[in-house]
């Protein structure tokens, strides 16, 4: 079984998004420049390099909207082994995969999907840990 592993969503404006979850929820919200796309991590528990400290708790982030950007939804990011045969299988099971996988320096290999009632999710082939 593969698991959700982490959550995104889009915002039109970083530093209202990141003061709203950070008075609200206690978040930690780090923005990594435009380097990497004005991306926003979002610590939602106690977390080490390996990630949640909590068994089935999850961390995520935010991306800028896109006037012209499509799929600009909440989305989840669910954890494979081999993208390439996750890709693959999401494609049998009637799902399409949105584009190339990207490689995120330090974290893994991710590429996005729709499912077969049009939902954006996403897939990570985490690099390995410890």
């Amino acid at each position: 079984m593969n698991p959700v592993i982490h959550f995104e969503m889009p915002y039109e404006n970083q530093d209202r998004m990141t003061a709203f979850y950070g008075a609200a929820f206690g978040w930690q919200l780090q923005g990594l420049g435009e380097q990497m796309g004005n991306y926003v991590l979002a610590t939602t528990t106690e977390s080490d390099e390996n990630g949640p400290k909590r068994p089935g708790a999850i961390n995520g982030g935010f991306f800028p909207k896109r006037p012209d950007g499509t799929m600009q939804q909440p989305s989840l990011v669910v954890s494979v082994g081999n993208l390439q045969d996750a890709m693959a299988k999401v494609a049998g099971a009637g799902g399409t995969v949105l584009g190339e996988p990207v490689d995120i320096p330090g974290v893994g290999k991710f590429v996005a999907f729709t499912d077969t009632e049009g939902n954006r999710a996403s897939m990570l082939e985490p690099l390995p840990r410890g």
